[in-house]
């Protein structure tokens, strides 16, 4: 069962989806919403599908299926429909201790190990899958990165860096850590591949002879990955392909049950909350404004009171 503080929260969060859902069917845009509720364009989509799947699941709307939840024309062409089905909804709250898969430190080095033996590009593959664990960053966002992201002009790894705009999804600057040790053993080693393959060079004295603008992963033939629009027209949505058969072949040498680019983030927020992150910081790192979908991706675990008081003096 969950807490009546979160039930609470639960149902203001619920109350404000709700507004924005009927803001949208009833004409203004994802952008427009975002704005007047100070939330991004994404967290908005987000909800708003979600009170339109469980729309149709618990409730029904004559003639939408949940197929069409997820399209904001089928939405406005069902309009009073939908008025008529609010009336007394109230999404479902989350489920308390759901199982979430979340892998042990062991786990992540033992996919590192099947994977050095089966990849044919050893060291572009271990960067790549190690790179997810220690930064929570979305396949696109990977394939975004360039040399000065990771390096500094002389040659040291940049560890508090930033996820410039232009490459997170949502379009804000996050901040960026690179802390890894194998990180970097794994950069390393590729970055020598790539000055033995003439890939993606620059001037000998700095970033350690690459192009500063280069991509940070480049293709076998040392071309970027190519990122390309999609959606629909208006839409500024991308998808890097190439990037994310790299991660799906990665994921099958790996051999790890339920592994993903999602329980590759739901791993570091596991961590972060062990060494004691709150929702703000985990968000602040993986681009997440609000505390509560943090709180969706996997609750905060929270000691029980015979825990907080145990040996007090």
């Amino acid at each position: 069962m969950i807490s009546a503080q979160d039930r609470n929260q639960h149902l203001e969060t619920s109350a404000q989806s709700i507004e924005m859902f009927k803001a949208v069917i009833d004409g203004g845009t994802y952008e427009g919403v975002a704005a007047c509720f100070g939330l991004s364009r994404t967290a908005v989509e987000r909800r708003i599908k979600s009170v339109a799947v469980q729309l149709t699941q618990v409730v029904g709307v004559d003639g939408l299926r949940e197929e069409g939840a997820a399209f904001v024309r089928r939405l406005r062409i069902n309009r009073d429909a939908i008025h008529v089905a609010l009336e007394d909804f109230v999404p479902m709250p989350p489920i308390s201790g759901r199982p979430a898969r979340v892998l042990s430190e062991l786990e992540v080095e033992q996919g590192a190990v099947r994977i050095k033996g089966r990849a044919s590009r050893t060291w572009h593959d271990l960067a790549l899958y190690y790179l997810m664990f220690a930064t929570g960053l979305r396949p696109l966002e990977i394939a975004r990165l360039e040399v000065r992201d990771y390096l500094n002009a002389d040659g040291s790894v940049c560890r508090e860096s930033e996820l410039r705009a232009e490459s997170a999804i949502n379009g804000k600057v996050r901040p960026l850590y690179f802390s890894s040790s194998r990180l970097d053993d794994a950069l390393n080693a590729y970055f020598r591949e790539r000055h033995e393959q003439m890939h993606g060079l620059g001037e000998a004295d700095s970033y350690r002879g690459l192009k500063p603008r280069s991509r940070l992963f480049l293709s076998a033939t040392g071309v970027e990955y190519v990122i390309s629009p999609n959606g629909g027209p208006g839409q500024k949505r991308y998808v890097c392909r190439a990037m994310l058969e790299i991660y799906r072949k990665l994921f099958r040498y790996a051999d790890l049950r339920g592994l993903s680019a999602q329980s590759a983030r739901l791993t570091v927020i596991s961590r972060m909350y062990e060494r004691g992150a709150d929702e703000e910081q985990v968000g602040a790192i993986l681009g997440i404004a609000e505390r509560s979908a943090v709180r969706e991706l996997l609750p905060r675990p929270k000691p029980t009171l015979a825990e907080l008081l145990d040996e007090l003096v």
